[in-house]
């Protein structure tokens, strides 16, 4: 099965209008520009995206939206994990009819299975579809962490074939290269460096919205042995990542791109707007790096 999904995957805001109905023009749009801008693939309905608070006909709907705005310029991927197994299946399934590359199927959250409760989750969501699978592990938002013998053992179902890690603990992830050879991806901007230099596949990130090329440009750098190079480059970021999370993820975010004239739109409840002081400090940080006058 190909595995090669790209570096720098941006995980799409969803734009909406002033309905906070789903914005499709926007989106066409937007997905292009990422790919102009760094990205070499795109994740849609993700955390990012507002996934909660979408239907699964919008979720399908964005699908099919984004895999005619690109093209076959970059992969695709759909996010069609929930907490419960048979939604996350259908999901899947409908998914692939609507010609996405691949699908990323977070860890099931609230219900706090056990890890062979976990297991057997991915494996079915595996088993239903023939679109390459990446795990997201992500215990900062669902509670439960897959271990890096739990994520070994799904490296052995064909279609599973990468993991977007967010579990912050680095040695977790050097345990997990020493078990298989599933693809990592950085689930956090700030992991990214670090799943780079180990070897990792590359990101599944959110500031790449703002800075794609830089971090298009981190990964050339650590993949020419050029390190020292990326760690400044990196250095240089860090406060933008601290700004992108000063309160819940995507709220910064979509306050930068509308800043920077993307016209992304609000967000739907309970994701509320960023308040004046919030809003001055991403716009502080855009204009630190020059992206904003």
């Amino acid at each position: 099965m190909p595995r090669s999904l790209g570096t720098i995957l941006t995980a799409m805001v969803t734009p909406f209008d002033g309905d906070l109905a789903v914005d499709h023009g926007r989106l066409a749009e937007l997905a292009s520009w990422l790919l102009e801008n760094g990205s070499d693939g795109l994740v849609v309905a993700g955390t990012t995206g507002e996934s909660p608070t979408l239907t699964d006909e919008e979720k399908l709907a964005m699908f099919r939206t984004v895999v005619e705005a690109v093209g076959d310029r970059a992969p695709v991927v759909a996010g069609t994990g929930s907490n419960d197994t048979a939604h996350s299946v259908a999901l899947t399934r409908n998914a692939e009819a609507c010609g996405v590359s691949a699908c990323l199927v977070v860890t099931p959250y609230y219900n706090k299975p056990p890890e062979r409760g976990l297991i057997a989750h991915f494996r079915a969501v595996a088993a239903a579809t023939s679109l390459p699978v990446i795990v997201y592990n992500i215990p900062g938002r669902c509670v439960v962490n897959l271990s890096p013998e739990a994520l070994a053992e799904l490296a052995t179902v064909d279609n599973i074939v990468a993991v977007k890690q967010a579990d912050p603990e680095v040695a977790h992830t050097r345990r997990l290269r020493e078990l298989c050879d599933l693809d990592i991806y950085a689930g956090n901007d700030d992991m990214l460096l670090d799943m780079l230099e180990m070897g990792g596949a590359g990101g599944i990130c959110v500031a790449s919205h703002l800075v794609g090329r830089q971090f298009a440009d981190m990964a050339r750098l650590v993949r020419a042995g050029e390190h020292e190079k990326a760690r400044v480059l990196d250095e240089s970021l860090r406060e933008l990542y601290r700004v992108l999370f000063i309160t819940a993820s995507p709220i910064p975010v979509k306050t930068a791109l509308n800043l920077l004239g993307h016209e992304v739109g609000g967000l739907r409840l309970p994701l509320v707007d960023a308040t004046r002081e919030e809003t001055a400090v991403v716009a502080d940080e855009l204009r630190r790096l020059g992206l904003l006058e």
